[in-house]
């Protein structure tokens, strides 16, 4: 072994910070040296393969084991892409079992000058042993393998992982003590390396944070506290209060532009969460290929364009709320995945073999009947069941009239701040326009009513007649022209129409009461509609 070429090199793996660079420079520089035959390192981290764990049988703890991160053999060696691969059989080791789980536990160096003959690490026919103290790998596995050193790598204390030596000679006191030394040194490096990286991480949580805080603060311009005394919204309210102190996840549905953001933030503010962040993702702005990536973050270069890590929602949602928007738009093929992290509360980020866990409580929005949508095979029931635990369904607009005074002043008064206008008076024959007014939009569409009546508006009073949505006043004036139907849309008009007669009239054709009766011509008249579109005709026409 060159000590003095070793001696050279730790200095270049104490400078260098990508943690995945520094394991590799600390096994290269080993596998490079005069009887090694074979370098590894194992770090001590979260357990997450133990369904499929060989050892797990045997594993006296779950929660964490040891992790094959860096493998080097010596230049040329038989086997040498097989023994290099992080993802063999041998991946993971239980603490305290085998040897290098034994270090990894006891933090305690092991020697073996002479494998073949020490029984305690070797099965009598030379292969591996099914025994609990098997070693890693044999002779059978590395050509020449002859003697095993193991370092713990331990910093302040604390046993990161384990420094694995495989060679084809027994090695000097000497070197063995300098093995010792420099898997101290590696420590250091390792634990700085991983330092470096958490500091990156934080960097990238806190670049995120701001970003996500910005548009927070543009979405409370016009997303602000829940407004309303009705008794359609009270009873919202109210079973938002109670949802809210639990961490059972809320499905919000109803009309577009009704304020199911409003109300998911609301339960927020109500929860134990409150000091957490509040995601807002809109499923339905989600390209599918970056689905995985917008949700459960990517390492660099996991794909093209990956240049840098990527905190995903889901991450930087923990301990707080994740509010998934529009969570119908969801493709079918992406909501397995979506479903396992409701579920377990565990993902991998995209070029990553690593499970991370999160607590996100989960409040879903949508205004399409998902019930539908799991009939029509296009959403998961399972992913159904498992986002309808509480149901919140707001109410529209025409349901809440008493509503609109409370709401356009509201509105009236936040916009004219940001519009840096004084408040123009509301009276009550304004407000009557108001609450006439269909409001097809809902909400949403009021806000913008009114946003554009204080534009145009110049003195003291607000000008309403601006409020008709989105018709140019050069068009206001003109007859209306009705819309052109071909045939098709006539057959399918009077096929729906006929199917709700017979629903309405319980199956029935002739009588009082009958389709016939309702639709106001003979049975036979309906009888032949009913055959000339398909429509299959009722078991029974009494």
């Amino acid at each position: 072994m060159n000590i003095t070429e070793l001696q050279r090199i730790m200095p270049a793996i104490a400078d260098v910070r990508p943690l995945e660079e520094v394991l590799r420079m600390i096994t290269r520089a080993l596998a490079d040296q005069p009887g090694i035959l074979l370098a590894r390192i194992w770090l001590t981290l979260p357990g997450d393969l133990c369904s499929r764990c060989l050892l797990s049988q045997h594993c006296p703890d779950r929660e964490h084991c040891l992790h094959l991160v860096a493998s080097q053999t010596r230049p040329g060696l038989p086997g040498s892409i097989a023994l290099e691969d992080l993802n063999g059989v041998f991946r993971r080791f239980p603490l305290g079992l085998r040897v290098i789980g034994t270090v990894g536990k006891t933090g305690e160096s092991v020697r073996l000058d002479d494998i073949a003959d020490d029984s305690r690490w070797l099965a009598r026919d030379g292969r591996p042993s099914t025994s609990i103290t098997a070693p890693l790998v044999f002779r059978d596995d590395v050509p020449g393998v002859r003697s095993f050193i193991g370092h713990p790598l331990v910093f302040r204390g604390e046993t990161l992982g384990v420094l694995g030596v495989f060679c084809d000679r027994g090695l000097e006191d000497a070197h063995y003590q300098w093995l010792k030394t420099f898997a101290d040194h590696a420590a250091v490096a390792i634990n700085n390396a991983r330092t470096f990286e958490e500091i990156r991480e934080l960097q990238r949580r806190l670049e995120l944070e701001n970003s996500f805080l910005r548009s927070e603060a543009r979405d409370r311009e016009t997303e602000d506290e829940v407004v309303g005394n009705s008794p359609a919204f009270h009873q919202v309210l109210e079973r938002s209060r109670l949802v809210a102190r639990t961490d059972a996840t809320v499905l919000l549905t109803g009309e577009s532009g009704t304020g199911k953001t409003q109300l998911a933030r609301f339960i927020h503010a109500w929860s134990g969460r409150a000091k957490g962040n509040f995601v807002h993702v809109n499923c339905g702005s989600i390209t599918p290929h970056l689905f995985e990536s917008e949700f459960f973050g990517h390492v660099k270069g996991a794909f093209t364009g990956a240049v840098r890590d990527r905190t995903g929602r889901f991450q930087f949602a923990d301990q707080g709320t994740l509010f998934l928007d529009e969570v119908g738009e969801i493709p079918l093929d992406l909501q397995s995945k979506l479903l396992k992290v409701v579920q377990t509360g565990t993902f991998e980020r995209v070029g990553e073999d690593v499970s991370r866990r999160v607590d996100v409580r989960i409040i879903a929005a949508t205004n399409r009947n998902l019930a539908d949508l799991v009939k029509a095979g296009s959403f998961r029931e399972d992913l159904f069941f498992r986002l309808s635990v509480f149901p919140v369904e707001l109410p529209p607009l025409r349901q809440r009239v008493e509503d609109i005074p409370l709401l356009a002043r509201h509105f009236l008064e936040r916009i004219s701040r940001r519009l840096k206008r004084s408040v123009p008076e509301l009276d009550a024959d304004q407000m009557a326009f108001l609450q006439g007014c269909e409001w097809k939009g809902n909400i949403r569409e009021l806000e913008n009513a009114i946003e554009r009546a204080l534009i145009v508006s110049r003195g003291a009073r607000l000008v309403l007649e601006d409020c008709r949505p989105n018709v140019p006043d050069s068009l206001s004036n003109r007859p209306v022209r009705p819309e052109l139907l071909t045939a098709a849309d006539l057959r399918r008009i009077e096929r729906e129409n006929l199917i709700a007669i017979l629903d309405a009239a319980g199956g029935r054709i002739y009588g009082k009461g009958g389709a016939a009766e309702l639709f106001g011509v003979p049975p036979t008249t309906i009888v032949s509609r009913l055959r000339a579109l398909g429509i299959r005709l009722p078991k029974s026409r009494s």
